[in-house]
C-alpha cells in the first residue's frame, strides 16, 4: 500500500510541477491521499507550494535526515536510508559498484529506490567529485583540471566540457557534482592550485559561468544535465602560507573587489549549491562564518540554492548547532552522520537551532530536488551510461587539451616535430595516464599508473610517428634521435597532501633534462605540474619548453601539439604568472618581475 501511495505522490506531483510551463489549474484535477491527510495537490500553484505541504507533513527526524548527506559504502545502507531518512549519498575514495557505468547506475539506483520507500518518498540527492571529469569513474573522460581548462581562454570548450562531464556524471548514476571549483590560488605551496582556474578575478568569473552553464544547461530537469557546486566559499586559495584550510586575512574590501565577484557570478547563473571552504576568514572558519554565509552569500547576493559543508563539516569545527546556525543547510559527514543527527536533534529541542533555520535549510534541499525533476524522474538516466567514455567526448578532451597547452620557449627550430624524423621520448611521465592526470583521478590522490581508456603521451607520439624511441630512464651515448621530448613534472597529489615547498623538479628529473642536453639533443621539455613551479634552470638547458598542466586522459592532444596535426598552432595563454627563482614565490599575481607574465605564451611555432 505504501509503495503505490508513494509511486502514486511522485505522479501526480510530476503532473503538478508542469503547471510552470505548459499546464493551467484548471486542466488538472487531482485528490492524493498521502500518509494519514489527503493533499489537493491542485491547489498548488508552483514549487514553493508543494515544498511548504511538505514541510508542514514532515516530523524532525525527517528534517534533520534530508540535511544529511553521508557516503554510501561507509556506514549507510538502503536501509539507513529509510531508517534515518537521509537525503543525500556520496560517492568517494572506497570501494566501486562494479566495472561498468551500468553497475553504478543499478547501485545507486538501489539507494534512490529504497529513498521512495520512506514515508514521505523524498529523492535522493546522488553527489560526486566530478572536478575535471567523472574522474571518479575508471572509463570515464578525464578532462585537464580547471588550471589547463583556463589556458585555453576559450570558454566555449570550457562550457563544452562541463555538458560532457555532466552527461558522464549521469550516466554513471549521479545527479549533483562538487564542481567548479572557482578558487583564486595566490600561492604556489598550495596543494589545491590546480583545482582553480587562474590567478585572474575575471577570467575566474568568465569560466565559472561557462562552467555552471555547462553542467545546468537552461533547465536543471533536462535529462543530460545536474546539479554545480561553486567551492569553496570563500578566500580558500588565500590562506597564509598556501595551507590548506588555513587562515584567509584580508580586508572585506579586499575580499569584496576580488574574491567575491565569481560567486555573485555564480549565484545570478543559478547554481544549486554552494560549497564553504575548510579555510578560515580573519580567524574564524567558514563553517561557523554567520555574516559571510547568511548575511553575505544568502541575503546580499540572494543565493536561494543549498550551502553544503566540506567533509565532515558539521562536526570538524564544532558542534553541529554552530554550523547550523552561521547558515549551513545541509552537512556532508562520511559515515559519522549518526552523531551529528542526534547533536542537531538535541540542539533543536532545546531551542539552541531555531526551527525557522531548519526549515529554511529543508526548503532549499526540496527545491533543489524539484528542480532537478526528481519527484518525476528519481532514477538514474541509464541510456546517458552508453556514452561514457566515448569517442565523441574524448575527441572534445582532446582538443581541450592541446589548446591548454602554453608554449613558453621554442628555439633552434626545435618544434613542431616533423613525423619522419628520429624521436626519443623519455620519463615515466610519458607513459603513465595516471601521472599525466593528476590528484582527483580515479582515486582522490590520483595514482601513480595508467587507467582504463586513456592514452598516455607516449602513445599519442607513436599514433602520429613510427620512428619513436621510448627512452624511459634517459637519453644515452649512441642514440639516433637528435630531437628529444622529455616528460617530467609533479606526482599526483591532492588537497592538503600536495602542500609543498619543494616547488621544483626533482634531481632526478632535472638529470634527465641535462642528460639529453649534454649529448647535443635538441630538447623539448614537457612539464606536467598543478602549478607553476621554478624552473629557470630546466628552460635553460631546453630548447622548447611547453607547460602542459595536468593534461588527463588524452594524451593524443599533446601530439597534436608536438606535430602542429591539421596546421594547428599554440593557443594556450599562461593562467598564472611564473616565479623568477624561489624567493619570488608566493608572486603576486600579474607580477612585472615574473619570470612568465599571466597571459604569456607563443602563439607560433
Amino acid at each position: 500500500m505504501r509503495t503505490a501511495l508513494i509511486l502514486t505522490l511522485l505522479l501526480m506531483i510530476a503532473g503538478c510541477t508542469n503547471l510552470r510551463s505548459n499546464k493551467t489549474e484548471s486542466e488538472v484535477d487531482v485528490i492524493c491521499e498521502w500518509g494519514t491527510q489527503k493533499f489537493d495537490l491542485c491547489q498548488f500553484k508552483s514549487y514553493d507550494d508543494m515544498i511548504e505541504a511538505l514541510i508542514a507533513e514532515m516530523t524532525l527526524d525527517e528534517k534533520i535526515g534530508q540535511m544529511t548527506q553521508s557516503v554510501w559504502h561507509n556506514n549507510v545502507s538502503p536501509e539507513v536510508i529509510r531508517a534515518k531518512n537521509i537525503g543525500s549519498i556520496i560517492h568517494t575514495q572506497g570501494p566501486t559498484p562494479g566495472p561498468n557505468a551500468i553497475d553504478w547506475v543499478n547501485k545507486f539506483d538501489e539507494f534512490q529506490s529504497s529513498a521512495l520507500q520512506t514515508r514521505l518518498g523524498i529523492p535522493l540527492l546522488i553527489a560526486v567529485d566530478a572536478v575535471h571529469g567523472q574522474n571518479t569513474f575508471e572509463g570515464a573522460v578525464i578532462f585537464p583540471h580547471n588550471i589547463g581548462m583556463a589556458a585555453t581562454r576559450n570558454l566555449g570548450l570550457i562550457k563544452q566540457a562541463a555538458q560532457i562531464t555532466a552527461s558522464e556524471v549521469a550516466g554513471t548514476g549521479f545527479n549533483w557534482t562538487f564542481s567548479p571549483c572557482i578558487a583564486m590560488p595566490q600561492h604556489e605551496h598550495w596543494g589545491r592550485v590546480y583545482e582553480g582556474f587562474t590567478e585572474d578575478r575575471d577570467l575566474t568569473t568568465a569560466a565559472v559561468i561557462a562552467s555552471v552553464r555547462g553542467h545546468q544547461g537552461s533547465n536543471l530537469a533536462n535529462r543530460n544535465t545536474i546539479a554545480a557546486t561553486a567551492k569553496h566559499f570563500i578566500g580558500d586559495g588565500a590562506t597564509e602560507g598556501g595551507v590548506e584550510g588555513g587562515n584567509a586575512v584580508m580586508t572585506d574590501e579586499l575580499m569584496r573587489e576580488r574574491y567575491l565577484p565569481p560567486y555573485a557570478a555564480a549565484v545570478d547563473q543559478g547554481v544549486a549549491a554552494i560549497m564553504v571552504g575548510f579555510n578560515s576568514y580573519n580567524g574564524l572558519n567558514m563553517h561557523q562564518h554567520t555574516h559571510l554565509v547568511t548575511d553575505v552569500l544568502k541575503n546580499e547576493l540572494g543565493f536561494q540554492g543549498v550551502v553544503l559543508t566540506d567533509w565532515n563539516g558539521g562536526l570538524r569545527f564544532g558542534e553541529p548547532h554552530k554550523v547550523i546556525n552561521a547558515g549551513i543547510d545541509m552537512a556532508m559527514q562520511p559515515g559519522n552522520h549518526e552523531e551529528f543527527m542526534s547533536k542537531l536533534k538535541l540542539s533543536i529541542i532545546d531551542q539552541t537551532v531555531p526551527m525557522s533555520r531548519i526549515d529554511d535549510a529543508v526548503q532549499r534541499i526540496l527545491a533543489m530536488k524539484f528542480s532537478l525533476g526528481l519527484f518525476s524522474e528519481p532514477f538514474a538516466k541509464r541510456e546517458l551510461s552508453l556514452s561514457v567514455g566515448s569517442k565523441a567526448h574524448r575527441a572534445v578532451a582532446r582538443q581541450a587539451v592541446r589548446e591548454s597547452l602554453v608554449l613558453l620557449k621554442n628555439d633552434n627550430q626545435a618544434l613542431p616535430l616533423d613525423a619522419s624524423e628520429p624521436i626519443a621520448v623519455v620519463g615515466t611521465h610519458a607513459n603513465n595516464s595516471g601521472l599525466q592526470s593528476g590528484g582527483w583521478s580515479i582515486n582522490w590522490q590520483g595514482q601513480t599508473h595508467s587507467y582504463a581508456g586513456a592514452t598516455t603521451i607516449l602513445e599519442g607520439i607513436n599514433s602520429v610517428s613510427s620512428n619513436v624511441e621510448y627512452a624511459e630512464k634517459g637519453c644515452y651515448a649512441g642514440m639516433q634521435a637528435q630531437k628529444a621530448v622529455v616528460v617530467v613534472g609533479e606526482n599526483p597529489y591532492a588537497e592538503g597532501v600536495g602542500d609543498s615547498d619543494e616547488l621544483w623538479l626533482s634531481d632526478e628529473h632535472k638529470a634527465l633534462i641535462t642528460g639529453c642536453k649534454n649529448l647535443n639533443k635538441k630538447v623539448i621539455v614537457i612539464l606536467i605540474s598543478g602549478r607553476v613551479l621554478v624552473i629557470n634552470q630546466d628552460l635553460n638547458n631546453s630548447d622548447a619548453f611547453i607547460a602542459a598542466w595536468l593534461p588527463g586522459s588524452e594524451g593524443g592532444g599533446i601530439a597534436d601539439f608536438l606535430f602542429a596535426i591539421d596546421g594547428f598552432k599554440p593557443t594556450g595563454k599562461s593562467p598564472y604568472s611564473w616565479p623568477v627563482e624561489f624567493a619570488d614565490i608566493p608572486i603576486a599575481p600579474y607580477a612585472e618581475h615574473a619570470l612568465f607574465k599571466f597571459g604569456y605564451g607563443l602563439q607560433d611555432y
